[in-house]
């Protein structure tokens, strides 16, 4: 071969040999970094068409990278806020669940006391007419507290409705003694007798634990769903700490540097920084399920006999019950009275007598179970019971689940059976390292993320707490006791306050009890009505007592 072929051979052929293969071109190319990088919304202009020397890298594998410095500040922040939005859509459930129970058992309950008074008033209105308008305010009275209370009001029911049946003594106690004028020291004296004479029978005791059981029952849960609906909106919205933020990078994103856009993080890798960003809402998971399980106990005593529709629909008939009472004593009652504070003086001049309507029916319509109406809620306290029973066990350990919950999102992992062909942090591989467990404590040797376990979250801590006193309040509420009121009362079998035991037995802490409050049976009240009300046709009193007793048991119906 001449010597001037040989000259021009041999340098082309080492130049043929340092030219890359086609292969190694295309691997070389960032143009699907550029798509997917486009495709988020970010200008191209950052980003190089072939891979770049990456010592500038400071997050990523220091190699041959798609990735300027730029891209991964950008990216890093990308990550951040998409973790953030994958924790609020991941507790969507259990936010919604408490925000939209809450506002449903909200309307029931305040609706459920408005419809009862009114009932009561405008029945006593049409039957009464001024009379009542005279005394309306006793009644006002009792539902205003009652309100006061459901809505977080410092009231002590048991000694609310003691006070009430004093007064309503008072009011009964110059009805059927309308010959006399009483001033307001002797009627004080009239309403200390309200214990021992008992005027309005067994009544007033068990209507007070009914109520008081059923109001607090029903104030307290909905205090609970208030809790967990804030509870769940602060933990929801998380701040990731700077060494989450890096390991959030190198998961989803490092695989774009490195060229695979299309390669997503292995499930297990996933896990492992997910456990380490989310340690510290794994640390509420213990005490979020207590909270759960308490009010789980609670919702099953509203609808047994802690049940506030079953007492607020026949608390009219119960105050009528006390009310004939009341008439079929009223002479020995009367005359106790009168040996306790002393012969009252005769009345100016006697009040004449009032004819009753001659459509009145002295018969009140006796409470019908299956009659229970519907209100706000647009359906019955056992149907919403029922329904927020079901969402509350689904919103168990959702705080410790949530790593498992958002990696095993298809658009996030490439899934548990594509252990081979995923993103392990360093390239497209296996992920060897194990699992760890959940909690704070147990991420010291997490190979993801850099946790320092000597520093709980202040804010989760305080979350802690507040589902810690909430809980004790649900299992407080569960035994009928409120525990903003606790006395040496005997009137619920010495149990304090609130108390729910009756008969002198009280069920244990947790102890379900399935008897429900004893039912009313409607025709034996009918007669018993009647029966009152003959009784007081044929007494000595004036028919203008007759009339108003009548139309006083006649209002709640």
């Amino acid at each position: 071969m001449p010597s001037w072929i040989r000259a021009v051979i041999l340098p082309l052929s080492g130049l043929l040999l340092s030219l890359p293969a086609a292969a190694d071109v295309k691997a070389r190319s960032c143009n699907e970094v550029r798509q997917a990088y486009g495709a988020k919304g970010f200008s191209l202009a950052d980003i190089p068409y072939q891979e770049i020397a990456g010592e500038h890298l400071r997050i990523c594998p220091q190699e041959y990278t798609c990735c300027t410095t730029e891209m991964e500040d950008k990216l890093s922040q990308q990550s951040k806020l998409e973790f953030e939005n994958l924790v609020e859509e991941t507790s969507h459930f259990v936010r919604t669940t408490f925000v939209s129970r809450h506002k449903k058992f909200d309307e029931f309950f305040r609706e459920l006391l408005e419809n009862a008074e009114k009932s009561l008033n405008d029945m006593f209105v049409r039957t009464y007419g001024m009379l009542y308008m005279q005394n309306s305010e006793v009644f006002q009275d009792l539902f205003t507290e009652l309100k006061r209370y459901y809505t977080g009001g410092n009231v002590n029911l048991e000694e609310m409705l003691n006070d009430f049946w004093a007064r309503l003594l008072e009011r009964m106690f110059q009805l059927i003694n309308p010959q006399y004028h009483f001033s307001e020291d002797y009627l004080e004296c009239v309403s200390k007798y309200t214990d021992q004479l008992k005027p309005f029978g067994d009544v007033p005791r068990k209507l007070k634990i009914q109520v008081t059981r059923a109001f607090i029952a029903a104030r307290t849960f909905v205090q609970g769903l208030t809790v967990g609906r804030e509870v769940a909106n602060r933990v929801s919205k998380v701040s990731p700490t700077p060494g989450c933020i890096r390991a959030l990078m190198k998961m989803l994103y490092c695989p774009y540097c490195r060229g695979l856009p299309t390669v997503r993080p292995c499930n297990n890798y996933c896990l492992n920084v997910m456990k380490g960003c989310l340690a510290n809402q794994a640390d509420l998971d213990t005490e979020w399920n207590l909270f759960i399980d308490a009010m789980l106990l609670v919702a099953e005593r509203l609808e047994g006999p802690f049940n506030i529709e079953s007492v607020m629909d026949p608390i009219d008939v119960k105050i009528s019950e006390a009310i004939m009472n009341m008439q079929e004593n009223s002479m020995q009652v009367s005359a106790k009275v009168f040996q306790g504070c002393g012969q009252p003086k005769p009345a100016p001049a006697l009040r004449s007598a009032r004819s009753a309507p001659e459509n009145f029916n002295p018969r009140f319509r006796p409470y019908n179970p299956e009659e229970r109406p519907t209100t706000a809620a647009g359906t019955s306290l056992d149907r919403l019971v029922t329904d927020i029973k079901e969402k509350l066990k689904l919103s168990k350990k959702v705080w410790s689940t949530l790593p498992y919950t958002i990696c095993k999102d298809e658009s996030v992992t490439a899934g548990t059976s594509n252990e081979e062909e995923c993103w392990n942090g360093h390239s497209k591989a296996r992920y060897l390292p194990e699992i760890m467990n959940d909690g704070l404590t147990n991420q010291i040797n997490n190979p993801e993320v850099e946790v320092d376990i000597t520093r709980p979250d202040t804010f989760i801590r305080q979350q802690i707490m507040a589902l810690r006193v909430m809980t004790n309040k649900l299992k407080n509420a569960y035994n009928g006791n409120d525990v903003n009121f606790q006395d040496t009362s005997d009137e619920s079998s010495g149990s304090g306050s609130g108390s729910g035991c009756m008969d002198d037995v009280c069920p244990t802490e947790f102890e379900f009890v399935t008897t429900e409050a004893p039912a009313v049976d409607p025709d034996r009240r009918e007669e018993e009505s009647s029966a009152a009300a003959a009784q007081g046709s044929s007494s000595l009193l004036p028919w203008s007592l007759v009339c108003t007793v009548l139309a006083l048991q006649r209002l709640y119906r």
